[in-house]
């Protein structure tokens, strides 16, 4: 004998005669990991995701959305391409995040001045924090 265990090594394996052997995948299961507190991870992470407040514009920066949103609606028949970065409250928490989103401008309402995209999307002008397009520029600019 060279090794400790030679004497037992080639023994057949032991079976019970009261219980059948355990397949594969059981035998797996017992050694699958376990989560005493299921969704805890989740919720961590929930708590860990940052959300934005809600910035509260100055009056003139409001009249200056309303002057740029002024210079669109001539142009709506074009369906100017237009940059408007906009908050998106989070429905799970308190906060949200602002949102930079390009499109074409469809219609603006007149009455509330809400914006309306070619591809269904539509932004409320309480939630918008600017407003850019190649047109509004040139407006400016003059």
């Amino acid at each position: 004998m060279i090794g400790k265990y030679d004497d037992i090594i080639h023994l057949p394996h032991p079976t019970s005669a009261r219980h059948p052997r355990m397949s594969m995948h059981d035998r797996a299961a017992q050694f699958s990991p376990f989560a005493a507190l299921s969704g805890h991870d989740d919720a961590i992470l929930e708590t860990a995701r940052l959300t934005d407040c809600k910035i509260e514009l100055a009056e003139d920066r409001k009249q200056e959305l309303d002057r740029s949103m002024q210079i669109l609606m001539p142009l709506l028949c074009e369906h100017p391409e237009v940059v408007v970065t906009y908050y998106v409250p989070d429905f799970a928490k308190e906060g949200g995040a602002y949102v930079t989103y390009t499109g074409n401008l469809k219609k603006i309402d007149s009455t509330d001045h809400t914006l309306y995209f070619t591809d269904g999307t539509m932004i409320l002008p309480d939630d918008v924090l600017s407003l850019d397009s190649p047109h509004i520029k040139k407006q400016f600019e003059l």
